[in-house]
């Protein structure tokens, strides 16, 4: 299906160079006696490197990619390739750890994300917005630290590195933001 820049939106899957690419944020620009310049940036989902495009003519035009996303179950990992069953027909599929890239900070097992298929294969994973993590180090907070809320790193059960409130120990659950890698609140402790 062929769209035009009007119908362009954060977030949607389009096709280039038979690629599948998301659209994080786009722009146009229309000088006078000009064609107008449409600005794209833009992450290509199989191998999620980040891009800025720009398109100089009147009829920019783009074709949706064919993509679907369904429920999954994170099973495990042999190391290599990383287990997720689907829910509805119980299939298994299996990802590698350079398709997934920094998607491992934030995995873990029995987790429900939904696997994002390009022409019927497996090529990335989208996460919920937050995700439950639990604190396994931190240091302690000395008396005199809290005069401004002072904050301390945390290293998650996944090996993530994050700041956190100084109250935070280790043992304690807290929600992650997975759209930038920072500590939303505390969960239990």
């Amino acid at each position: 299906m062929s769209i035009n820049f009007g119908d362009l939106n954060k977030g949607m899957v389009i096709e280039l160079e038979n690629q599948p690419w998301q659209v994080m944020d786009y722009e146009r620009h229309k000088m006078q006696q000009r064609a107008p310049v449409t600005r794209i940036k833009m992450r290509n989902l199989i191998s999620g490197s980040v891009v800025e495009r720009t398109f100089q003519r009147y009829d920019t035009g783009f074709n949706l990619a064919e993509v679907d996303n369904r429920e999954t179950q994170y099973l495990y990992t042999d190391g290599s390739h990383y287990y997720f069953m689907d829910q509805e027909t119980f299939d298994q599929h299996e990802l590698t750890g350079a398709q997934l890239g920094d998607t491992l900070d934030y995995l873990k097992e029995n987790m429900m994300v939904e696997v994002v298929f390009y022409k019927g294969s497996p090529i990335n994973v989208n996460l919920p917005i937050h995700v439950e993590l639990e604190v396994v180090d931190t240091p302690p907070a000395f008396k005199g630290n809290t005069a401004q809320g002072g904050n301390k790193p945390a290293t998650l059960e996944t090996g993530l590195q994050i700041t956190v409130p100084m109250f935070i120990t280790p043992g304690t659950v807290v929600k992650v933001d997975t759209r930038n890698g920072t500590y939303s609140e505390r969960v239990s402790s």
